[in-house]
């Protein structure tokens, strides 16, 4: 039996004095009250429901279904149909381009636009990007009404914003808020983030639609909500309005987004680590790893080196570092401020495609291809200090995962000579000429040989 759920709320009165974009007035009873509807009707129609149907693959890894059924206990098991509800942003209106949610579109076969005045289309889906979770659509209409885009750089944390979409299929649902925080990444929601973080009401079937500010221009694409009792608690995120439409325009453009490799692992600076560096004024991201032979390297980059600034930009978190290089394609350039010891220096970085970096690292590493790692220098009870190369991660199928090596390992020696870093571990690694490396590792409570053969 299907029931009527009533919602009930509340309206917040926001007095804006700003001449630039204040609410307009409504009349109620002779005295005029800010409102929002003016910006709202005009902002509306450029916002769709999307529905999306496809199946799961019966042989697919659980992980590899769609986010949406990712945990749903409502979703069906593999090998049956799912249906997916959403919302997305008109961005075109001539070329008819809709950005939305990867997580909406992906596995789907079959895409429905409906728009605000009812009408329904079939969509194209033009492209998608699973990490980002931004994914375009196209749809052949007339009449339809484009967003503008916010200025990334003027949104502020106290912004008034309005979210736009269809929350458990109402649509044209609208809930506001403001904006919470800026940046907010390390979430393990997406593969790159930098979430604009929100408290107006997101829920369910928000996903993909519009957070506009007051002037009713587009600041993000609303993506997730923090929910551990599975209810919205007022922390929703959404991804840039800046980041997304760069997205969309390489998936218009060449059909995907093309990321280059640079070969670095960061950190962001803490107060402390400044400290430790004897750079107690500086900002930026702490360069903790250099892949040997990586455009990183050819660049003269250091462990230990602190990017200050990409293309200009300054730079105070790691977040930043992978999401601005995460929007450069393959083969571009990237021109980079160092600060190393003291002394600011620039230099230029090239991506490479990971295609070509991993037949490279194969040629020139055979041995420990596919191994991310980072010196260890470490008390161990029952064992003393321990030195080597501890293996953070390592891709599957390389010769040193069929060999037997897992992350957390560390390396203490190879062919029977002690390696205390990284440096030691890759110099005997390329001066073996056999096609065996007699590798020793601790691990845990104990310690063991491998052989790796390329």
């Amino acid at each position: 039996m299907s029931k009527l759920v009533k919602l009930f709320g509340f309206m917040l009165t926001i007095i804006v004095i700003s001449t630039g974009y204040a609410a307009l007035p409504s009349s109620v009873q002779g005295e005029k009250l800010p409102s929002l509807a003016p910006m709202l009707k005009q902002v509306m129609p450029s916002v769709v429901n999307i529905t999306s149907q496809g199946q799961i693959d019966q042989n697919a890894d659980p992980f590899s279904q769609p986010a949406a059924q990712r945990g749903n206990p409502n979703a069906q098991a593999n090998g049956q149909t799912f249906e997916n509800l959403g919302s997305g942003v008109v961005i075109d209106a001539k070329k008819g381009y809709i950005l939305t949610n990867a997580h909406l579109t992906d596995q789907a076969n079959i895409i429905t636009v409906t728009l605000n005045d009812g009408r329904r289309y079939h969509a194209k889906l033009i492209g998608q990007d699973v990490a980002s979770d931004i994914a375009v659509l196209q749809i052949h209409a007339n009449n339809l009404h484009s967003i503008k885009l916010a200025d990334a750089n003027k949104v502020q944390v106290g912004d008034f914003v309005v979210a736009i979409g269809s929350p458990y299929g109402l649509n044209q649902t609208v809930t506001s808020g403001v904006v919470s925080a800026l940046q907010r990444n390390n979430l393990g929601i997406e593969g790159y983030e930098n979430f604009i973080q929100t408290d107006a009401s997101i829920n369910p079937g928000n996903s993909g639609g519009a957070l506009v500010n007051l002037k009713g221009q587009l600041v993000g694409i609303n993506t997730a909500i923090l929910a551990p009792s599975g209810g919205n608690i007022g922390i929703g995120f959404a991804i840039p309005s800046d980041m997304a439409y760069s997205i969309m325009e390489q998936i218009v453009k060449y059909g995907s987004v093309g990321r280059g490799v640079a070969g670095i692992m960061m950190q962001s600076l803490t107060p402390a680590l400044a400290d430790a560096l004897n750079e107690p004024n500086a900002k930026g991201a702490l360069i903790s790893q250099v892949t040997a032979s990586s455009p990183a390297a050819k660049a003269g980059l250091k462990i230990g080196d602190v990017i200050t600034e990409i293309n200009g930009k300054t730079i105070t978190t790691a977040g930043q570092v992978k999401n601005m290089i995460g929007l450069i394609r393959a083969d571009n350039h990237i021109n980079l401020t160092i600060l190393r010891k003291g002394k600011v220096f620039k230099t230029k970085l090239t991506t490479t495609d990971p295609r070509k970096f991993d037949l490279q690292n194969r040629k020139d590493n055979p041995f420990l291809y596919g191994l991310i790692m980072q010196n260890f220098d470490a008390q161990v009870p029952n064992f003393g200090i321990i030195q080597g190369v501890k293996i953070l991660h390592l891709t599957d199928s390389t010769p040193a995962w069929q060999a037997g090596l897992r992350a957390g390992d560390v390396i203490t020696s190879v062919n029977q000579q002690p390696v205390h870093n990284l440096s030691q571990l890759e110099k005997v690694a390329q001066m073996t000429k056999g096609n065996e490396l007699l590798i020793n590792i601790f691990r845990k409570h104990g310690a063991a040989f491998f052989v790796i053969k390329p």
